[in-house]
């Protein structure tokens, strides 16, 4: 298939073979944002440069410069310890998500134990103004419910400060460091609690009564600390900004937003950041905190997605709030580091990660809504190929996991390098999706669950009608997104021409029984619950169906995977492989959910992309 060229008026790709030019991909670094000094003259990034994500120090000022911190066999992130330089190092042993927290007081030294137990999870929350406290979340109890634990990192000593139940998150400090923020997720999907736990007094503050479901996020104090803003979509549909006011324990909303925001303050709390998902880009506007009245837009370097969460962490500010880093991606740019002067209003790119795959190379897509079964516009994001080969080319349908997720014209190698080869790849975002409001999300839980497979067929029926051959069209996904490829595949055999399927779910019940037990309950209730719905999870299962696929499957897992558990893969290739139906299984003993490193993503990728020339019959 042919590649991109000056004429289309962008740089040429790399004169190489299809594996060379995917490995070219592959090989794209990402490096984001983590944290920023108190000065702001250093900033706490991490980096896959080694091949795996690990942390690094960048010099704000002129050149920099980037010093290597940590070179672990596992992927790690961290936090830096305000006043001290040292670094707070989260890492798991090969994919198991059971994250043990350590101390790196220089570069590429020793690590220091500082909350480890191999058995339990570990979860960094956050640290104190004087960096003299961590919050974090443990499952040591029982293994399965996460309480809440404060550890003051000068005598060592540490306490529960929460232990009510479910999959809790730490979140920060008040200024004074005198309480600190806990998430609860209740009975509900998306729906959460937040609480302020008085590490004086004792009290725990219920911040979040409410009806129905809602969402309730971080705490962004203000000046003074008696009050703070956050963001939640309790009694509305997308989120807005409120105000909590600490003397009477009530809060309201400050304004009207029309798309999901996130909302954080500096460290004076006098001014606030707020970024809209608008459609899955960024957009970033800047407010006097007390008021929210509006100061400024910060234009970005280019339309894209600024990290707020995983896998890039939110925008951190200088002690004084003048400065603030934060992480930049966009469909051809694979992240960055980038620090913001909020005085002078200038950009400054921290970080240059190397590609050897230009920029100009790289393909920006359509954004489409597709009309689904009932009406209900699904938002999709459509690749094309600048150069394809058939007059109608052959598609590629990735679908994201979650399903509480959404997405967004972020970089991804392996689109970019299949619209390079001529391939269209289209991204919906089926119902269940977030970023859209609540009623969207809510569109597929439990029973409703094979709606969102429906959107798959609606989105089937489309493609003509975008120039994409129907007849070659590839389901490809992970997680949730592999249980979608796999329910399209049994659902609709006529439809799909292959699929791909990257530690993906076959049946709702047995990913349930197996899945680790502190995730059970909260899965459970998005897909619902063993005891009630056992009927329904079995009738929605892919290997309930599995007499009906046709299509050949590669199917991509890590041994180590905590959430789908590897028997997920096992048993659809078993039984597929003794009906006769062309299928593959990849099983990788140092990766958990997904592949996070190179080496591996370099022997997986390739040979699903020679799957896809093979059973789609294109020119390899």
């Amino acid at each position: 298939m042919a590649g991109i060229d000056a004429a289309s008026g962008r740089q040429p790709l790399p004169a190489a073979g299809p594996t060379e030019l995917l490995r070219d991909f592959l090989e794209v670094r990402s490096t984001f944002a983590v944290d920023l000094s108190g000065d702001g003259g250093t900033a706490l990034v991490v980096s896959n440069l080694s091949g795996t994500m690990q942390l690094y120090k960048v010099s704000t000022a002129a050149g920099h410069e980037m010093v290597q911190l940590t070179d672990l066999d596992d992927p790690c992130t961290g936090r830096l310890l305000p006043g001290s330089g040292d670094v707070i190092v989260s890492v798991d042993h090969g994919g198991n998500e059971r994250h043990q927290l350590h101390l790196l007081t220089e570069p590429r030294g020793a690590l220091r134990p500082l909350v480890v137990d191999p058995d339990h999870i570990h979860l960094l929350g956050g640290i104190s103004r004087d960096g003299s406290l961590i919050s974090y979340a443990s499952n040591r109890r029982n293994g399965v419910d996460f309480d809440i634990y404060v550890r003051d990192l000068r005598s060592g000593e540490e306490r529960c400060v929460f232990d009510r139940g479910s999959w809790c998150h730490a979140g920060g400090f008040s200024p004074d460091g005198r309480f600190v923020a806990v998430s609860q997720p209740t009975e509900l999907t998306m729906d959460n609690d937040l609480f302020l736990c008085d590490l004086v007094g004792g009290e725990i503050i219920h911040v979040s009564p409410h009806d129905g479901d809602a969402f309730f996020g971080e705490p962004a104090w203000l000046e003074g600390g008696d009050a703070f803003l956050f963001a939640t979509d309790a009694g509305r549909d997308v989120s807005a900004v409120a105000r909590y006011e600490m003397t009477t324990h009530t809060w309201r909303y400050l304004g009207e937003s029309s798309w999901d925001v996130d909302c954080w303050t500096d460290p004076q709390g006098r001014r606030a950041l707020v970024v809209s998902n608008e459609d899955g880009y960024s957009r970033i506007d800047l407010f006097e905190a007390s008021s929210m009245r509006p100061l400024r837009r910060l234009r970005l370097p280019s339309p894209g997605v600024v990290g707020t969460g995983y896998p890039a962490p939110p925008p951190r500010f200088s002690g004084d709030g003048s400065r603030l880093v934060l992480s930049h991606q966009s469909a051809a740019e694979a992240g960055d580091a980038w620090l913001v002067d909020l005085d002078g209003g200038g950009w400054s790119r921290l970080t240059n990660s190397p590609r050897d795959v230009p920029v100009e190379g790289c393909v920006e897509p359509e954004l489409h809504r597709v009309p689904s079964f009932d009406g209900e516009p699904i938002p999709a994001f459509l690749y094309r190929p600048i150069h394809p080969q058939d007059r109608q080319p052959p598609v590629v349908v990735h679908i994201h996991g979650g399903p509480e997720s959404q997405h967004t014209p972020t970089f991804n190698p392996v689109i970019q390098y299949l619209v390079a080869r001529g391939y269209a790849v289209l991204a919906p975002n089926v119902r269940g999706s977030t970023g859209y409001g609540k009623r969207f999300h809510h569109l597929d839980d439990r029973r409703l669950r094979l709606n969102s497979v429906r959107d798959l067929a609606a989105l089937h029926a489309w493609l003509p009608s975008a120039g994409l051959d129907a007849s070659r069209a590839v389901l490809y996904g992970g997680s949730y997104g592999g249980y979608m490829v796999l329910a399209g595949l049994a659902f609709q055999p006529e439809l799909w021409a292959a699929g791909v399927d990257i530690v993906g779910i076959s049946s709702l019940v047995t990913f349930l029984e197996n899945t680790a037990p502190w995730r059970r309950r909260i899965r459970e209730r998005e897909y619902g619950f063993l005891d009630e719905d056992r009927d329904f999870l079995l009738e929605a299962s892919p290997l309930s169906h599995v007499h009906h696929i046709r299509a050949p499957l590669f199917i991509i897992h890590g041994s180590n995977d905590p959430r789908v558990p590897l028997g997920e893969a096992e048993q659809m290739h078993s039984v597929l492989s003794g009906k006769g139906i062309p299928t593959e299984l990849l099983v990788y003993p140092d990766e958990g959910h997904g592949l996070a490193r190179l080496n591996n993503r370099l022997d997986a990728y390739p040979r699903v992309a020679e799957f896809l020339d093979r059973v789609l019959r294109t020119d390899s």
